[in-house]
């Protein structure tokens, strides 16, 4: 199978067109962490030590409870960056997260992802 790569302005357009709705939203799968440098999708350079996220299509600014379902843990995150690009996973959240969640030394997890009204 061929990986197409696909530019980050066809997601960013896509989150522009597509604003955060009134409807609440709900995603399940797996999270992962990350802790780049440098700037996000949405301009702002990310700090590991913030509650921030990256999803594919949760326009920039929106707030998402992420819920581990392996210990019950609960916290919000702002969603500042797009990701993940892996089958399967629903987000990437920040070191901090991570941390928050409990998860950082396991690595992935399997969450619950739901918009904030």
């Amino acid at each position: 199978m061929q990986l197409k790569l696909i530019p980050a302005a066809v997601f960013v357009a896509a989150a522009l067109a597509f604003p955060a709705c009134a409807q609440a939203q709900s995603w399940s799968g797996k999270a992962s962490y990350y802790s780049m440098g440098g700037r996000t999708a949405s301009g702002v350079r990310h700090d590991p030590g913030k509650m921030t996220a990256a999803h594919r299509t949760a326009a920039f600014g929106t707030q998402l409870k992420v819920t581990n379902l392996t210990n019950k843990r609960t916290t919000i995150v702002t969603v500042t960056d797009r990701g993940p690009f892996i089958r399967g996973r629903v987000i990437d959240v920040s070191t901090r997260a991570a941390d928050v969640l409990g998860f950082r030394r396991a690595g992935v997890v399997s969450v619950l992802v739901e918009t904030m009204k």
